[in-house]
Parts: structure tokens; C-alpha cells; sequence
């Protein structure tokens, strides 16, 4: 399944939403960096990575979403992870990954 992103900044609670869908792989983990490189140039705020539709990320979709906090804790920022899939969220609890982000 394609990769779909679609970020919206919310004003109110400043923060970046942003929705991905489908699968983050080799091969679409370019896509994902591309748009929150692009967003933070923006607007540097907290990101919330909303899962519901995400049905895989691999390591190299996780090592995107690494390099966007690191990027992020500079400006004393974070990213949330929120509505992850069971799968999802054993990945992060293995990796040790729900310790560095915010998990909703």
C-alpha cells in the first residue's frame, strides 16, 4: 500500500498533526522525512505522528522519525506518537523507542 501523509498545524494546540497511512518502509521512509523536514522549516513545533491508518514501520521509517526529534529537542520539542496499532506499538516497546517519545 502507497504511503499517504497529510499534516495540518493546529493552531490552538500548536502542534503539527500529522496523519500517515498506509506503510513506512525503505522505500517510502524518504517521503515521511521529506514532509516533516519541510514542516519544522515551516513552523518548529511538537509533531504528533497520528498511526490509526499506519499498518507497518520499519527501521528505517523509525530512523526517521529519530532524526525529526533529535531535530525537534533542540527547540525543546517532541514527537507523539498517538492511536498505534498493537503491532506498532510492540515495535516501539522493543526497540525501547516508548521511552524517547510521547506515546498517546
Amino acid at each position: 500500500m502507497p504511503l499517504k501523509i497529510n499534516a495540518t498545524l493546529n493552531q490552538e494546540e500548536n502542534l503539527w498533526v500529522v496523519d500517515v497511512i498506509g506503510e513506512i518502509d525503505i522505500y517510502t521512509a524518504n517521503k515521511l522525512k521529506d514532509t516533516l523536514i519541510n514542516i519544522l522549516n515551516e513552523h518548529s513545533t511538537n509533531v504528533k505522528i497520528n498511526c490509526l491508518e499506519l499498518d507497518y514501520i520499519d527501521s528505517t521509517g523509525l530512523g526517521v522519525l529519530i532524526g525529526a526529534l533529535k531535530r525537534l529537542k533542540q527547540d525543546n520539542k517532541n514527537i507523539i506518537i498517538s492511536n498505534a496499532k498493537p503491532n506498532i506499538s510492540k515495535l516501539l516497546s522493543i526497540t525501547g523507542l516508548n521511552k524517547i517519545f510521547i506515546i498517546e
